[in-house]
């Protein structure tokens, strides 16, 4: 079974919580080593994977086969068959005889 594929706002989300809790974190911490620097970069694309997975999909839009069939048949109109007199090949106008 294949996964669904990201959209364009959970990519966006994603990348902008990334960039910017590492410089948040990279500034607030004043870390320079380079075990500190690769735990900031790990928490900040866990936090990114995160925001980017809580971002809301966009729902489907519904068909006529979600519709519920009581709801479908109260949106149709009954349209009458046309009738065809005997002779004439045109349909019949009015009441039948």
């Amino acid at each position: 079974m294949a996964m669904p594929r990201p959209t364009a706002a959970q990519f966006a989300y994603g990348t902008c919580t990334v960039i910017f809790s590492t410089l948040v974190m990279l500034l607030l911490s004043q870390t320079s080593s380079g075990p500190g620097v690769a735990v900031i970069a790990v928490a900040a694309l866990a936090l990114g994977l995160l925001v980017a997975m809580t971002v809301p999909r966009a729902r489907p839009t519904r068909t006529m086969a979600s519709v519920p069939t009581a709801e479908r048949a109260a949106d149709r109109e009954p349209v009458p068959a046309a009738r065809v007199s005997a002779g004439a090949g045109e349909p019949a106008r009015g009441r039948a005889a």
